[in-house]
Formats: C-alpha cells, structure tokens, sequence
C-alpha cells in the first residue's frame, strides 16, 4: 500500500497478482529446498506449484530464484524470474520485467538484484549481473551489464545517465564491463560509413571517367561513320 497510490485498502491489495504469485513462489520455494528424500519429488512438487501460479497470475517465477522482503510486483502480467535470479529487499518491478540468463549450463546465470531496486515495465534484465541498491532500471532497457549503485539506466543497449544522484554525459556511450566505455559497435558502424562514402566518391569518379571517354570516342569517331549511325538512327 506504500508503494502503490491505487492501492486503497487491504482488499484491494489481495486482488493483487503479483501479491498471489509471491505468496505461491514462497510455498514453492519452501519445497524445492526441501531436503527430504526424494528431493527431486519435491522439487517437482515446487515447479507444479510454480506453473500454477503461472497460470492463475500470468507471472512466471522459478522455484529456484531466492527473493527478499517486500518485493512488489506492480500489476505482474508477462514478468519472468529465472531459476539463479536473487533479489533483495524493497524491490519494486513492473509488468513484462524478465531477469533471464544467457548461458545453459548450470551455473549463476540470472541476474543479481540489490536492495530498494526500481525495475520499470518491459526491462529486460540479462546474464549473471549485479544491480547495486537503489539502482533505477527504465522501462523497455536492455541490461547485460553490471550496475553500480545508486545509477539511473535507459535504453537499448542500457545507459547509464545519473550516478549518485549526478548526471552522467552519455554522448556515444554505452554501459560495458568498465562503465560507460566507448561501445566497440558505435566505431564499427562508424568506420562503415567512411568506407561507403569513400565507394560513393570512387564511383562517382568512375562515372565522370566513363562519361569523359564516350564523348571523347564520339569527338574521334570517323565522320564516314557518324553518317551511317545517322542513317540507322543511332545517335
């Protein structure tokens, strides 16, 4: 209720489904950890769970994933947390959020979400990196690299464009493993364009050469001939 303006009272926030899906992942998380024999019994127990709560919710969260306190999911349609995904405390993420992996082994490859995290609708969150606390993911950006602490992110791929509450130049600058390096991609496609515009002018060169040698032909050409071109109808 803190968190959300339209939320007017309890009974509104228990038709919540992002607070039916916590509810359900705790349960189903409760069993995958279950250490009784046969562990891999209840681990399936937990994932039948889990789709079931896929089902009713539209929110789709592995058994596997380890969640703070408070996290709230702001209406919830289309969110997808992968098995390794851990988030903390005071989180607070929107609809169509996906914090996925990239690799298929099994490994850490989910992100790793601080404390008093805003993620924003449609964000996809991606690979086995950190977001540091207080961090602000915009909505639709594209995150595969670590965030530090207290950043504002945006766009595609994600940019870093305040720090500590400073804004940050992010003029040809994209987030890498070192912050905000120059992307390697932007010098590429730049290099391109040199090339191309290099060819137009080779080219155009060309066409003013080849232009240049018909006239003079023509200038040559013998009159005897030129008479007979005019007689066939060529120019």
């Amino acid at each position: 209720m803190r968190r959300d303006p339209a939320a007017r009272n309890v009974w509104v926030v228990l038709t919540y489904p992002g607070v039916h899906a916590i509810i359900l992942h705790r349960l189903a998380h409760w069993f995958w950890n279950l250490k009784l024999p046969p562990r891999e019994f209840w681990k399936f127990v937990g994932r039948c769970i889990s789709q079931f709560s896929r089902f009713l919710t539209g929110i789709e969260i592995h058994p596997g994933a380890r969640i703070g306190r408070r996290f709230f999911i702001d209406h919830g349609m289309g969110v997808v947390i992968g098995e390794t995904a851990e988030i903390g405390d005071d989180v607070l993420m929107f609809h169509q959020v996906t914090l996925g992996g990239t690799r298929f082994d099994r490994t850490k490859r989910h992100p790793t979400v601080g404390n008093n995290v805003l993620i924003g609708m449609g964000a996809k969150v991606i690979g086995a990196i950190t977001i540091g606390d207080n961090s602000k993911i915009g909505a639709n950006a594209v995150v595969n690299r670590d965030v530090p602490p207290n950043c504002t992110v945006v766009g595609v791929p994600g940019r870093i464009v305040s720090r500590d509450g400073l804004r940050v130049d992010t003029e040809n600058e994209v987030m890498d493993n070192i912050t905000n390096r120059v992307d390697p991609q932007d010098e590429v496609i730049r290099e391109l364009r040199q090339r191309l515009e290099l060819l137009e002018q080779h080219l155009e060169k060309l066409d003013d050469h080849l232009t240049h040698h018909e006239q003079l032909a023509r200038f040559t050409q013998d009159p005897e001939d030129v008479a007979a071109d005019k007689v066939v109808g060529k120019p």
